[in-house]
């Protein structure tokens, strides 16, 4: 009776965050998990090939058999996505920027890798929501990430009191986002809701050459907003 092969091993694999050498980010052990995987589940299916030949360039193209996991996918595709594991070979989860599964749709084909039994293994590579709160110099201790915050302005507000109020009471750093043309209008907003002491940290193009990483009182800011439109920027809050 032939044995059944063992399950392969679905691969969180950070990426690049802008236009950095991969060596100054990311470790080796991306590249090796690279050579030795064929099968990728991705974002974008254009920027994950480029992705993989910048890492990688000797990995052949024509091999690599890629599926698509965003927010235009059918539920119902997903499952078969992981079919290569069960069937022995390893899989690569690959985000558009930074580590799959935080603040990303990687994080639906990780829940039905657990309930396959199949083993996820998480690799070392930047988060810009981690290195933000890093270098914010706030409560690493206790912190929530909201992803982005309502766009209506009335419901922006009421939420950001919100936070605000239960970083009061919790001595809770607060992470959130807004999307990249939107940064400078964003930031005059929190400005404008939050009082003068709350301390906020700007974390703006994180790991490029062009990083700008600052934390001071929303009445510093209010004399100081620095240009952030269409800049990748994470926003720390600690009242």
């Amino acid at each position: 009776m032939e044995e059944s092969k063992p399950a392969g091993k679905l691969y969180l694999i950070p990426t690049l965050m802008g236009d950095v050498e991969p060596l100054e980010v990311l470790p080796l052990a991306i590249k090796k998990v690279i050579d030795m995987t064929d099968y990728f589940i991705v974002e974008n299916e254009k920027s994950a090939r480029a992705f993989i030949k910048r890492v990688h360039p000797g990995k052949s193209q024509e091999k690599l058999i890629i599926s698509v996991l965003n927010k235009y996918t059918e539920a119902g595709d997903v499952p078969n996505f992981l079919d290569p594991c069960l069937e022995g070979q390893h899989i690569g989860v690959l985000s558009e920027a930074g580590a799959p599964g935080i603040a990303d749709p990687g994080a639906d084909v990780v829940s039905l890798a657990h309930q396959k039994n199949i083993r996820v293994v998480p690799l070392v590579g930047p988060s810009s929501i981690l290195m933000a709160m890093m270098a914010s110099g706030m409560n690493g201790q206790n912190f929530a990430f909201s992803g982005y915050l309502p766009i209506d302005k009335a419901e922006r507000t009421q939420r950001i009191k919100k936070l605000e109020k239960q970083s009061r009471d919790n001595a809770q750093s607060q992470i959130f986002m807004e999307t990249p043309y939107r940064n400078e209008k964003f930031l005059q907003h929190l400005i404008s809701v939050c009082a003068p002491a709350t301390q906020l940290c700007v974390a703006c193009d994180i790991s490029l050459p062009t990083e700008y990483i600052k934390t001071a009182p929303m009445s510093w800011w209010k004399n100081n907003i620095p240009p952030l439109e269409k800049r990748p920027t994470i926003f720390v809050l600690q009242a």
